[in-house]
This record gives C-alpha cells, structure tokens and sequence, in this order.
C-alpha cells in the first residue's frame, strides 16, 4: 500500500479539466491565461467572495475565501463561501456566474471542496450548493458516491498530465467558441495537423 502524500493538484484546476483537459493543461502546466467577457463575468462575481472573512447570518456563520485542503486526497484551494449552521451542518457555496443550470464541471469542484471540508473537520458534508449570479439562484448539489468518484478520478488524471508534461490534444468542439484560450490553443489549426498526420500514417501504413 502507497502511504505517500500525492502531489497537490490545485481545486479550480478539477473545474477545468472536466470542462476541456487542455484548457487545463494551458493553464495549470504552461501557466497561460487569458481573459474574455465569460472570466470577466466570472471574475466580478467572485469580487463578492474573494477577500477572506466571516459575517454572521440568523445564527449561521458565514466564511467568505475559506482556505481548504486534504493531505489525503492531494487537492487545496479555496471555498468562495461556506455556511456554519447551528445544527453543525458545514455547507459549501461555490459562486459562478451565468443563469441557474446544471454542469458536472461544476459539481466536481464543489464536490472537491465538500471532500477537503470532510478531511478538514471530521464529519460529513453531504450537500452544498452552485450560487448562479446572473439569475441569484442557488442549485443544490448531493455530493453522491459517484460525483466523489469522479473528483478522484479528476485529481489522479490532472497529476499524471502535470507529470508528463505533455498537453492533452484540442478538442474543436462547441467548448471552444466561449474559452478565453482558443487564440493560444489554436484548436482549428491543431485538429486539421492532427487530421493530416493521421491521413499520412494511414497512407503509408503496411497492409495486413
């Protein structure tokens, strides 16, 4: 059995992976970035949460930038919010902006963030929430047995890809037209070289 400690793998980088790999990759390996009006909006909701803090509710305490991490499952980040309720109930919030709708991207981050709070505290959290600020609606989230799979299953593939050093290929698909990245990504332009050299090797391959 390996009682190692896994390297780190930051929260956010959860949300991006499960959203493109090589969005991830771009971001979380090469250390590229670049903004477009969806990590404008994004960026502007998160004002609401970004400076550490704690307020106090009708008895609910209320932890604004909260840092979290597990040791055990290698990840650490921060909360945008979580609820402290009178009955011991640990709530996460986790802010975006856009109307109320469900993404598993999205769920696997607050999944992730439920999980460090478990490791953390000592007890279960086994709800949290998705606050949309466009239509200021909260989306409740079980973290079921599957969405904490997945959180592994994200942690463990975002480790190997920082290990190996090598970008996930483009995807070119509907993803691309709102990521902030597609001018550095190139997807276009990468698909058709990928197409090519998958033609050439074809062509030139021995027949059975």
């Amino acid at each position: 059995m390996n009682n190692e400690t896994p390297d780190p793998v930051a929260l956010a980088a959860l949300q991006h992976w499960a959203y493109c790999p090589r969005q991830c990759g771009l971001i979380h390996l090469e250390q590229a970035f670049a903004d477009n009006l969806h990590t404008a909006r994004g960026q502007a909701v998160h004002h609401l949460v970004d400076t550490p803090g704690y307020e106090m509710k009708a008895g609910v305490k209320v932890e604004r930038a909260l840092p979290l991490w597990s040791d055990r499952l290698g990840l650490i980040g921060n909360a945008d919010l979580v609820e402290f309720h009178p009955d011991g109930t640990v709530f996460p919030v986790e802010f975006k902006h856009g109307p109320k709708r469900q993404k598993l991207y999205d769920d696997i981050q607050l999944a992730a963030q439920a999980m460090c709070l478990e490791d953390m505290l000592g007890q279960p959290v086994p709800r949290g929430a998705i606050y949309h600020a466009s239509s200021h609606r909260r989306r409740d989230v079980a973290i079921s047995p599957a969405l904490r799979a997945k959180v592994i299953e994200t942690a463990d593939a975002i480790r190997a890809m920082l290990a190996s050093g090598k970008l996930p290929p483009p995807v070119n698909d509907a993803r691309c037209r709102e990521c902030s990245l597609k001018e550095i990504c190139q997807p276009e332009a990468l698909a058709g070289l990928c197409l090519i050299s998958r033609l050439r090797e074809e062509l030139f391959s021995e027949p059975d």
